[in-house]
């Protein structure tokens, strides 16, 4: 057990032990712990039972519309980043009831809402996820001009958040470019650090130290201080991709006739992969559905994405008629409009879309080939409605 108790912000050093030992202390505390494991393939966030669940001896490669696991070499357990899913899954469900009516001796019984949520602690999720649940935070949590998300506040009142640090990026990532990485720098509980012998962790918060305090943990050398750090900005110097912030608001707002929309919907299947993955979006649709034999009848909210034709659909048919519409749509929203709703930016530089995209479409890329040929810095942008420029 810790020779002390530590302080909000100090480093401490976890055994490999004293890891297997954290996501048992949190078990025994009523957390559902979740962590990343590897299903069908990928690298897949999961209930876990214990750290041995968790995934290991793997490395994931990703490139432009493709992704592998491969053997890993070394005694390190986290040498992969991120698969398709992310904590948004367990704070906004893919489907989530919001009521059911049934038929019962002649009246009818409602029944509001989903069950409780679980009370969980994610393991082993990386910077940008981390990133994506405050971002998350801003749209379903009443910090911003939305409705607050009742489930979503409540689960994530209940959350723990143990990051772990990324000393090797994938090939999508640009955490870096977005300052949402590779290290966490606020918002978590415990933050790690994966050095040979264990991990270097960082207390985030006043629950993270009362769960610390009860494992066996020492203060770190200036040796593994060092090394922590070094391997961190190695991780930034390796990082292959990149993205220039810089004005991208009005970049994107003085350019909506840019041609590079056009040559990208050529290539854009409009499946919505994008979407799905991101841990940042939120579109959903509402869906009535009715059992006339059971006699009930409910209401469930499903994940959407503004790629599809229907989404926009109104009496004088959709307001985005075209790939090129939605694409550009979604690109603007994502890096500029996010701005204007919540205050940041919706990307958190995970990478998944370019991952994920069947036709390997690169988010990094679209951005710097419309600012290589954009519009001069003081031109007016047209305002049309979606429609005419669709």
């Amino acid at each position: 057990m810790a020779t002390f108790q530590p302080a909000v912000g100090q480093h401490v050093f976890l055994s490999r032990e004293g890891f297997v030992s954290l996501v048992n202390l949190l078990r025994d505390e009523g957390y559902t712990v979740i962590g990343p494991t590897v299903a069908q393939g990928v690298i897949a966030l999961r209930e876990i039972e214990s750290a041995e669940q968790l995934a290991n001896g793997v490395r994931d490669e990703q490139r432009r519309g493709s992704y592998r696991l491969m053997p890993a070499s070394g005694d390190l357990q986290f040498q992969f980043v991120v698969g398709a899913d992310s904590p948004k899954r367990y704070l906004f469900p893919p489907s989530h009831r919001i009521f059911k009516v049934r038929a019962e001796d002649g009246r009818l019984v409602f029944t509001a809402g989903p069950p409780q949520p679980p009370k969980m602690a994610m393991v082993g999720i990386r910077p940008c996820e981390l990133a994506g649940i405050q971002v998350s935070d801003r749209v379903f949590t009443g910090r911003s001009r939305c409705e607050t998300d009742s489930y979503y506040t409540r689960a994530r009142a209940m959350m723990m958040t143990v990051v772990v640090n990324c000393t090797r990026p994938g090939g999508n990532c640009f955490c870096s470019s977005m300052g949402t990485g590779p290290s966490a720098k606020e918002g978590f509980d415990l933050a790690l650090t994966e050095l040979r012998g264990g991990f270097l962790m960082k207390v985030g918060s006043a629950r993270g130290a009362q769960i610390s305090g009860r494992l066996d943990i020492r203060e770190p050398s200036p040796a593994e201080m060092e090394l922590a750090d070094l391997r961190l900005e190695l991780a930034r110097e390796r990082m292959e991709k990149s993205l220039n912030t810089s004005g991208i608001v009005e970049l994107l707002a003085k350019n909506l006739e840019h041609p590079r929309y056009a040559e990208t919907a050529r290539r854009c299947l409009g499946c919505g992969n994008c979407t799905m993955v991101c841990p940042t979006c939120f579109c959903s649709s509402v869906v009535d559905s009715s059992d006339v034999a059971g006699g009930e009848m409910g209401r469930t909210r499903l994940w959407e994405s503004c790629f599809t034709h229907q989404f926009s659909y109104t009496t004088a048919g959709p307001i985005r008629p075209s790939i090129r519409a939605r694409y550009r749509h979604w690109l603007r929203h994502k890096l500029a409009t996010y701005w204007e709703q919540f205050g940041c930016s919706g990307c958190v530089g995970c990478g998944r879309c370019i991952t994920w995209c069947p036709v390997g479409i690169d988010l990094t890329e679209e951005v710097e080939a419309i600012r290589a040929t954009a519009a001069p810095a003081g031109a007016e942008p047209k305002h049309k409605k979606e429609s005419e420029v669709a």
